[in-house]
């Protein structure tokens, strides 16, 4: 199968008011080994979202289907949540041990994996998303970056063939930002691992092969991060800030000044605007 993750037709509602509901008709297919960001607004419908991915909710109208697998069938459950992996916002409220390697082998304790497999899975884990050394920690002691890594590494041990994280670096500084979306990438691209990134920071978007805007539970744009981001109006009526790099590009062009749309990092900035300044000599 091409696609991983096959949503087709689904409603899901909270509270039992037919009149609430967070997503209803929705359909999205996610390929095998891309990285695709969900960009949205709170109460968008991005989070619940995640968790229909990988079975943690059921749709109450239409069917998600994981790698074959339909997420209401309870004995394929199991399965699904082991080819993809949840990731939350608070790191700390995924780490339940007081040493990281511990942390990491939970998952693959909890799945019966004999021991020798199970100390293979964690270094292996550990070393893809660079905390290896840091194994004997106790996970209070890192930074808020380094915990984010030790969670994803304890789905990474259950070898998910997805990984789907819902506003993951929410909580984090900059530096700690940069060391989580440089372990997703290398996951993504080294390691062919399927990454859906749920973000609202605009600058992330840039490293995706297919970003998706949502609203009131539907899709207003689906595209690359340079179609998406030249479309400034799209991004405004979703309630999300556009990036200044972006705007400033925008109002330059219609300024009458010829410029590459879409551009989101202040590096591919500073080289459009100086291509176009070469080009006017």
């Amino acid at each position: 199968m091409n696609n991983i993750i096959e949503i087709n037709n689904i409603s899901y509602e909270y509270y039992g008011d037919n009149t609430n509901h967070v997503l209803e008709n929705f359909s999205l297919d996610i390929k095998r080994g891309s990285f695709t960001v969900i960009l949205g607004h709170n109460g968008s419908g991005k989070s619940t979202l995640a968790k229909l991915m990988n079975g943690l909710l059921k749709p109450m109208k239409g069917t998600v289907c994981v790698d074959g697998m339909f997420t209401d069938d309870a004995a394929k459950e199991i399965e699904i949540k082991r080819r993809i992996g949840l990731v939350f916002q608070n790191p700390d409220n995924q780490l339940v041990s007081s040493v990281v390697e511990e942390d990491v082998a939970f998952g693959p304790e909890n799945l019966g994996f004999p021991p020798r497999e199970i100390r293979q899975r964690v270094d292996d884990a550990l070393k893809k998303v660079n905390m290896y050394d840091y194994r004997t920690n106790a996970p209070h002691n890192l930074s808020g970056g380094q915990k984010q890594r030790v969670a994803i590494a304890g789905i990474l041990a259950m070898t998910p063939e997805c990984i789907v994280l819902d506003e993951p670096t929410a909580m984090l500084d900059p530096q700690g930002r940069e060391e989580v979306m440089s372990a997703l990438l290398d996951l993504n691209k080294k390691h062919n691992i399927t990454v859906v990134l749920i973000t609202h920071f605009m600058e992330e978007a840039q490293f995706a092969d297919r970003v998706i805007v949502m609203n009131k539970g539907k899709i207003t744009g689906d595209g690359t991060p340079k179609e998406i981001f030249s479309k400034i109006s799209l991004l405004k009526d979703a309630g999300l800030s556009v990036p200044q790099t972006t705007q400033l590009l925008s109002q330059l062009e219609d300024s009458g000044l010829k410029l590459e749309r879409g551009i989101i990092s202040i590096e591919d900035c500073v080289e459009a605007i100086s291509r176009m300044l070469n080009s006017a000599d």
